[in-house]
């Protein structure tokens, strides 16, 4: 791909969006990390740049660019294509259960569809408002923040292995004004947290096997592998998370985790454990939830 040369004064809003939506397709660019097509990817560039959200960019669709915001878009257009990094480091910025979030390559691209399960406040498993949550593996901060949004009286801890992962959640927290109420912890798992119980544990922990990890497209390069990896059917941590949840939960918690691909070997691997899986009506799938009751009656399993 070589460097545009159109002249700014022929570009309109619509023209930009249309020049990079062919770009990218016709590279053959990877949609996964935030976004699942090169509409939407084009949009989420273009609306950084001349700071418009879509609907926005969909008002001033006639409208000509200047000529440093053109170039600006066509850099951002050209190294995500050439380098394949995905659009939320591109812009430093990504949006979570409709709640923007900073981010960079020291974590993953918020994406979850936990985000779906936060705005419907884990109905129908919650059986009463949690008043302290925990947020395993978090990462940017962004399910933690999200769901302290949800329950504003509601304590949260957020714990991540990753000290780098940890600044930027830390960051986040200060950016939602949350410090009194999301506490970032630097924890292998649930180490931090010995005699600690929780009325919701929710975690989106590295779970990518051997096999899908050779596989992933270039934009996952650019993520830490240590937020995907977990061995070569990707539970390894899954089965600690689940084997010591009883110990971190109320009688009346319950356990919402994410497993994507890997859902196929932990049901195939503990078929005896009810695992309710749940149904996302703005799409995603892998992520179940079990109650403390259930942990504990299969807790030798894991």
């Amino acid at each position: 791909m070589t460097k545009v040369s159109i002249q700014f004064e022929q570009v309109s809003i619509s023209d930009a969006l249309r020049w990079a939506v062919s770009e990218m397709q016709r590279a053959d660019v990877y949609f996964g990390h935030g976004t699942d097509n090169a509409l939407s990817e084009a949009q989420l560039l273009l609306g950084h740049v001349l700071e418009l959200d879509f609907n926005q960019l969909e008002q001033f669709s006639t409208a000509r660019m200047v000529v440093a915001e053109w170039d600006y878009y066509t850099e951002l257009v050209q190294r995500r294509i050439q380098e394949r990094i995905p659009a939320a480091y591109l812009t430093g910025k990504a949006y979570f259960a409709g709640l923007p979030f900073l981010v960079d390559e020291r974590v993953l691209v918020p994406r979850s569809p936990i985000a779906e399960l936060i705005e419907r406040k884990f109905s129908p498993w919650l059986s009463a408002t949690p008043n302290r949550i925990l947020d395993l593996c978090t990462g940017s901060g962004c399910i933690a923040i999200a769901c302290a949004y949800a329950f504003d009286e509601a304590e949260v801890d957020a714990l991540d292995l990753s000290v780098d992962a940890l600044a930027v959640a830390e960051s986040n927290i200060e950016l939602h004004g949350l410090s009194h109420r999301v506490f970032p912890l630097q924890s292998n798992l649930y180490d931090a947290i010995p005699k600690q119980r929780y009325d919701l544990i929710v975690t989106n922990p590295p779970y990518v096997d051997a096999e899908d990890m050779a596989d992933l497209p270039e934009e996952f390069h650019h993520e830490p592998e240590l937020g995907l990896a977990a061995g070569d059917d990707g539970l390894d941590l899954v089965r600690i998370i689940l084997r010591e949840a009883p110990d971190h939960l109320t009688e009346q918690g319950v356990l919402v985790c994410e497993v994507g691909n890997s859902w196929v070997a932990l049901a195939q691997e503990f078929p005896q454990v009810p695992f309710q899986w749940v149904t996302f009506e703005h799409g995603g799938d892998g992520v179940f939830v079990l109650t403390y009751t259930d942990l504990v009656a299969h807790q030798h399993s894991f």
